[in-house]
């Protein structure tokens, strides 16, 4: 391999480098807020359904524990002839 092709490895290579990092620390400081609020929405969504399985689960155990008491229907009159 020439000097120059080893010259230019060692040029382009960092170069690349340093593009990338700039190019990253760009896009967290324009981009960060968007997807951190995008994340704290999708927390709370997940945290309301696991509240609503909660609620529910309450629900089917406090059933179980209590079934409802069947009714008394009195008959009804009959009718005169």
């Amino acid at each position: 391999m020439s000097s120059a092709a080893t010259a230019l490895i060692w040029w382009i290579v960092p170069a690349i480098g340093l593009a990338g990092a700039l190019a990253y620390v760009l896009w967290v400081s324009k981009f960060q807020s968007k997807y951190q609020k995008g994340t704290q929405r999708s927390v709370g969504q997940f945290q309301r359904f696991q509240e609503s399985l909660r609620q529910s689960q309450a629900r089917d155990v406090e059933a179980a524990a209590n079934p409802p008491q069947p009714e008394a229907v009195e008959p009804a009159p009959k009718p005169r002839t």
